[in-house]
């Protein structure tokens, strides 16, 4: 059978026969596109379901035999939050009073160091001290009080051992509080080597040994501050030992600086006394005999006329007329109202729960055995229900606890690190570098800190940190009770009112006047 080949070969288009078929093409796509009449019109194209290897076998485009591996990418929270902006933190809770805005979580926050010691989940803390450092006018004096202040309708009650400023009285005045006023022609008078209540829970061996130790601290303190040498001896130390063994034997266990000065003397003229006892029983004779005859007569030498009210809100004992003499009348002076009242709050069967607020706390460790007493009293604070809150405008503070490289100063720096709540303001350029040295704060932190408003602070809880604006939710009358600067809002009242005039409707005035009154100001 023959077979027949045809071959045909399609004319070929010339150069016009090609332009004139793609203006074809060009002009039926035009007519089959519906052009928008604006740009809600323009509808989505409709999707294209691919096949198992991709649009590839029927778009004419791309296809994949394998799955498409995105590799991990790691991104900081800061840019992370530009992605996710409604992604924030859980907060500390609502536990306790409102201290301010949590202004990474948008919510408010709350804090009770009680609370969030018995708080058993990772936020917990195992101590319910708080630091609280800041520059001058950061606001650190307001934000205690606030919280002081709140923390009382939870049933905690605020003592301020040694209020040097003044600023604590009014505020005492204003929640019905007690005032215990020192020097300024006041008759109260109060006695360091109190014995205090009987500690329910420990015995009377271990009662008594705290006790012991407490005056002879105390003691050994107020000697060290006023001698030249600012250490004691041995011979010292057993001297008043003993003036304090007798004073206590010759007062039925309630002995006061007179009595105990007294012993000294006789000890010094004793012939029948050791040699060297009777010499060294001379400087801290000398020193004591400052308190009896000297320019803190009248305030400490004699038994207590005031007594601890424990059932007032808030107790303050106002030591600004004596602060005006001189640092070390300040510092004397701080020692022994701090004694007198750690010696009646320190009793575990009280049931109470009370905030100690330590202004100028740097001036409770001016020896090595205050320093040591302090220790043993921060450690014992979450037994008695107390909460400690040491304030300090710089951790330079306790540049002036000891020499240089002395025990003093490097337990004074372990004391205030081991504080594991810290309220941190704004602090000065030069202070940065005790944070991160001191602190072992981050370096971002540590940044932030010299760049927040008054008011403002970096809140350590336990292994978390917050950033809290405490002014936001502050009122009109806490503006004008807790304001510390000249420009006020208002006159205060002795009730601790503010006269403030505005006109208008009450909620607007009370939010709108803080803004007003340029409470609000920029750090410089």
């Amino acid at each position: 059978m023959a077979r027949r080949l045809i071959q045909f070969t399609p004319p070929k288009p010339t150069r016009a026969e090609r332009a004139e078929r793609r203006e074809l093409i060009r002009r039926l796509e035009d007519s089959a596109r519906p052009e928008p009449s604006s740009r809600r019109d323009r509808a989505l194209p409709e999707p294209v379901v691919p096949g198992p290897f991709g649009p590839g076998l029927t778009e004419a485009g791309y296809w994949n035999l394998a799955k498409l591996a995105v590799p991990a990418h790691r991104v900081t929270s800061q840019h992370l939050a530009g992605i996710y902006p409604f992604v924030a933190d859980t907060g500390a809770g609502h536990a306790g009073p409102v201290v301010g805005v949590d202004l990474n979580a948008d919510a408010l926050w709350h804090f009770s160091p009680w609370d969030a010691y018995a708080d058993t989940s990772d936020r917990g803390t195992f101590s319910t001290n708080v630091l609280v450092l800041g520059a001058y006018r950061s606001g650190k004096s307001a934000v205690v009080k606030t919280l002081a202040v709140r923390s009382l309708a939870f049933g905690h009650q605020a003592v301020v051992p040694s209020d040097s400023k003044g600023e604590w009285v009014v505020v005492a005045e204003a929640v019905g509080g007690t005032v215990i006023r020192l020097g300024g022609g006041g008759t109260a008078r109060l006695n360091p080597l109190d014995r205090g209540p009987r500690r329910t829970d420990s015995t009377d061996e271990q009662d008594e040994l705290l006790v012991r130790q407490r005056r002879a601290a105390t003691l050994i303190t107020l000697v060290e501050m006023t001698v030249d040498t600012g250490r004691l001896t041995a011979a010292e130390h057993a001297a008043i030992h003993l003036a304090l063994e007798r004073a206590v034997a010759g007062t039925r266990n309630r002995p006061t600086l007179r009595r105990v000065h007294a012993e000294l003397e006789a000890i010094a003229v004793d012939a029948a006394t050791d040699p060297e006892l009777r010499a060294a029983a001379s400087a801290p004779r000398f020193a004591l005999r400052r308190f009896v005859e000297g320019d803190l007569s009248g305030l400490f030498e004699d038994e207590s006329t005031v007594s601890f009210d424990e059932e007032a809100p808030m107790v303050v004992v106002d030591t600004s007329e004596l602060f005006a003499r001189g640092g070390l009348v300040a510092q004397l002076t701080q020692v022994c109202t701090t004694a007198w009242v750690q010696a009646v709050i320190s009793d575990r069967g009280a049931r109470r729960t009370r905030y100690v607020i330590r202004e100028e706390g740097w001036r409770d460790m001016s020896s090595l055995a205050a320093l040591q007493m302090y220790q043993q009293w921060l450690k014992l604070s979450r037994h008695y229900g107390i909460s400690n809150i040491v304030i300090l405008h710089k951790m330079g503070d306790l540049d002036a606890v000891g020499d240089a490289d002395s025990q003093e100063r490097s337990l004074a720096y372990s004391i205030v690190g081991d504080i594991e709540n810290k309220f941190i303001f704004r602090t000065n350029h030069q202070s940065a570098a005790d944070l991160r040295a001191r602190l072992d704060l981050p370096a971002a932190h540590v940044e932030m800190a010299r760049q927040l408003r008054q008011g403002q602070f970096i809140g350590y809880v336990g292994q978390f940190a917050y950033l809290v604006d405490a002014f936001a939710t502050s009122t009109v009358w806490e503006y004008g009770l807790f304001e510390t600067d000249d420009a006020l809002l208002g006159e205060k009242t002795a009730a601790g009112q503010v006269d403030l005039a505005f006109e208008g409707d009450d909620l607007d005035r009370i939010w709108n006047a803080p803004a007003e009154a340029g409470w609000r100001k920029e750090a410089p």
